[in-house]
């Protein structure tokens, strides 16, 4: 089983800067790799990026990239979304997954997802 539980959302201004946490198990995060995806109110599931572990290799998507960065700590244990010049089209609940895939970009990518939390950014 793997288990994701994300932290970090809020209420935020626009330009802000916000920190999402993504707990996982080591096992997780030492053989799979791990992506965040965001889904507005009426909207598909959206990507947003992937930090592939084995290779240190990262990918943001176009509309978040220079604003956002995704990492993750030394232990291997826990995954961030470093959200910076936050604008109100980023408010949405944003979801951290796993992926057996080395490069997923799509959510049928992803067997895991956690519960999700909501950020929401004001103007």
């Amino acid at each position: 089983q793997v288990q994701l539980v994300e932290s970090g959302g809020g209420l935020v201004q626009a330009g802000d800067s916000l920190r999402l946490s993504c707990a996982a198990s080591s096992r997780t995060l030492s053989s799979l790799t791990m992506g965040w995806f965001r889904q507005a109110p009426g909207k598909e599931r959206e990507f947003v990026a992937f930090s592939s572990w084995a290779g240190g290799r990262t990918y943001h998507s176009d509309s978040v990239k220079g604003r956002f960065a995704i990492s993750r700590n030394n232990a291997k244990n826990t995954l961030f979304l470093q959200m910076n010049s936050l604008k109100p089209e980023d408010t949405a609940v944003y979801y951290c997954a796993a992926s057996g895939s080395s490069a997923p970009v799509r959510t049928t990518e992803y067997a895991y997802w956690g519960q999700g939390t909501q950020v929401t950014v004001s103007s």
